[in-house]
C-alpha cells in the first residue's frame, strides 16, 4: 500500500522497466503451476534496465509476456490449479503477487528460437526445448533449439531509484567547459529546464517513503 504518491505515473510522458527469464526455469518434471509456485518469495525474472536491482513488491502497472509454456493436466490443488488455461495461470499470480496494480498478460505458444546464430551459452541442464531436468543426463546434451521466456514491462518505484540517480549525475556535469556542448544549439537554461523535468519525472514514481528519503538528501545538498 502506498503511503503516497506525488503524481500520476500515467502522465504524458511515462517510463517502464524492463525484466526477463531467459529462459524462464521450468523444470520438464512440473506444471507451469507447479513452477509459478516457487516464486511467492522471489519474482521469476531479474531487471533488465540500468539501475541498481531493488527487491520490488510493488508496482502501478504491468505487462507481462509468456513464450512456450503450456498449462499441463493436474488436479487442482490450488486456486491457480483452478486456472483453466495458461494465461489465466499468469493473470492470477500477477493479482495475487502485485494486487492493485493493472496487470496485462500475453501467452504465446511458440517459443523463441535459439537455432544458429544464437549462442549456445545453456546450463547443460537444459534440454532441446528449453526445459529444465532434474539432474545432469548420462549421454551428452543436444544443443537448445528453443527455451521458454517470461519478459515484463513494469511501471513501479524503482523508476524513481533510476531516474533520480540520472538527474544527479547530470546535476554534476561542467557544460561551461564543453564547447561542443554549446556548439550543438544546446542552451544552458534549456539544459537546466530538462534536469528539472527528469527530476519532477522521477517524483512521479516514488511512494511516500521515497519522498522522505528525497527530501533528506535534497538537504543534504
Amino acid at each position: 500500500v502506498f503511503q503516497s504518491v506525488t503524481c500520476h505515473p500515467f502522465s504524458d510522458l511515462q517510463v517502464v522497466a524492463a525484466w526477463a527469464s531467459v529462459p524462464f526455469p521450468a523444470l520438464r518434471s512440473c506444471s507451469f503451476t507447479d513452477t509459478l509456485r516457487t516464486f511467492q518469495q522471489d519474482l521469476p525474472w531479474k531487471l533488465l534496465s540500468s539501475c541498481r536491482e531493488e527487491k520490488v513488491s510493488c508496482c502501478f502497472a504491468q505487462s507481462v509476456v509468456l513464450r512456450g509454456i503450456c498449462k499441463g493436466r493436474k488436479q487442482p490443488a490450488s486456486p491457480l490449479h483452478a486456472c483453466e488455461s495458461t494465461e489465466q495461470i499468469l493473470q492470477h499470480y500477477l493479482h495475487t503477487v502485485f494486487p492493485g496494480a493493472f496487470s496485462t498478460s500475453h501467452v504465446l505458444e511458440q517459443p523463441c528460437s535459439t537455432l544458429p546464430p544464437y549462442p549456445q551459452f545453456f546450463s547443460p541442464l537444459l534440454t532441446r526445448q528449453g526445459f529444465l531436468l532434474d539432474k545432469l543426463p548420462s549421454y551428452s546434451s543436444a544443443a537448445v533449439e528453443s527455451i521458454p521466456v517470461l519478459a515484463a514491462l513494469q511501471s513501479s518505484p524503482i523508476l524513481h531509484t533510476l531516474l533520480y540517480s540520472l538527474y544527479k549525475d547530470l546535476q554534476k556535469l561542467k557544460t561551461r567547459r564543453g564547447a561542443s556542448f554549446f556548439s550543438a544549439g544546446v542552451e544552458d537554461g534549456d539544459f537546466q529546464e530538462a534536469l528539472e523535468e527528469l527530476r519532477t519525472l522521477s517524483q512521479c514514481y516514488e511512494t511516500g517513503f521515497e519522498a522522505d528519503e528525497s527530501e533528506d538528501e535534497a538537504d543534504s545538498d
